[in-house]
């Protein structure tokens, strides 16, 4: 079913839910003054855009079935998770600096609107009405199989870093130490890695009905991938991580052996030269923030280091 007669993927359905969602959390979040609708509010928009669009498009073929439940696992996990860890917390230090300033926040409120369409672009796609019919029901491609293996790898790779680092910082005994177990040995930011890797995986199977505009779905990994590398996710815990941590020698031997963000074993990444990190490992040099403002030397720890992530 059509919403509209000429939008032939209801993507002006989806932009009006996600604008009134957004805003309706927007309006208890700022009202209130508190931060614990912000994440659960852009997960569960996820859900909601690929539920909607499968009951609309009423055709249920294999592949609508199977990227909205991927979206929905993802989605229903991820705001779950950090539902409960924000409960945990009490406050989120993002907003320490707009919760008093309705402009300001409202600013994030629109980014993540923005954010929440983009990346949902590839299910929107699949889930439109004239996607079913685009291939017979029994078939399948290589770009299915390809995309359902990476998602499934994206999303075992960010659950369970989730899960990790959330059990390393609710341990008294780790106060003050950089996150360094399970996947976190290995990756800098495990989660991250997985994310953008399940969105890519979306992206792929969607290819397999992609003919014309349908290829604007890879905005959906190009945005993901933007934002966690250059703009709110990696950039600024790097920063975080290494004034809190590099005067300590270990941490800046974890950090030239550990890569930020593709799991790679430290024996291999830690002896790769730095165009090759920066090349094929995403190790840019504004990640680096250990020589700023810094005339002291490194001190030696007593102990290993187990984590970092601030």
């Amino acid at each position: 079913m059509l919403v509209f007669d000429a939008d032939i993927y209801n993507l002006s359905i989806c932009a009006i839910v996600t604008v009134g969602m957004q805003f309706s959390f927007f309006l208890v979040a700022c009202t209130c003054k508190f931060d614990k609708v912000t994440d659960f509010a852009g997960g569960t928009n996820f859900v909601v855009l690929a539920v909607l669009t499968f009951v609309l498009a009423g055709t249920y073929q294999w592949r609508q079935i199977l990227v909205t439940v991927c979206v929905v696992t993802w989605g229903l996990r991820l705001s779950g998770y950090l539902l409960y860890r924000i409960i945990k917390i009490g406050e989120d230090d993002r907003f320490d600096d707009k919760r008093a300033n309705p402009l300001k926040f409202a600013g994030f409120w629109i980014f993540q609107a923005v954010w929440v369409f983009t990346v949902s672009l590839p299910v929107i796609f699949v889930n439109a009405p004239g996607s079913a019919v685009y291939l017979s029901k029994d078939t399948y491609t290589p770009m299915d199989i390809i995309g359902g293996i990476l998602f499934v790898i994206g999303l075992l790779s960010e659950t369970i870093s989730d899960q990790q680092k959330f059990s390393f910082r609710n341990d008294p005994a780790n106060r003050g130490k950089w996150c360094q177990v399970g996947l976190w040995k290995i990756s800098r930011h495990p989660n991250y890695f997985g994310e953008i890797t399940l969105w890519i995986g979306v992206f792929i199977i969607s290819t397999s009905i992609c003919k014309d505009v349908e290829w604007a779905g890879i905005l959906s990994p190009v945005f993901t991938a933007s934002i966690l590398l250059f703009l709110s996710g990696i950039p600024l815990l790097e920063q975080k991580s290494d004034e809190r941590h590099k005067m300590k020698e270990e941490y800046i031997d974890f950090k030239k052996k550990t890569s930020p963000l593709i799991p790679l074993p430290t024996s291999l990444y830690g002896v790769l030269p730095p165009i090759m990190k920066s090349l094929f490992c995403c190790e840019f040099p504004f990640y680096n923030y250990l020589d700023e403002n810094d005339e002291r030397s490194p001190i030696r720890s007593p102990s290993p280091p187990i984590t970092s992530q601030p």
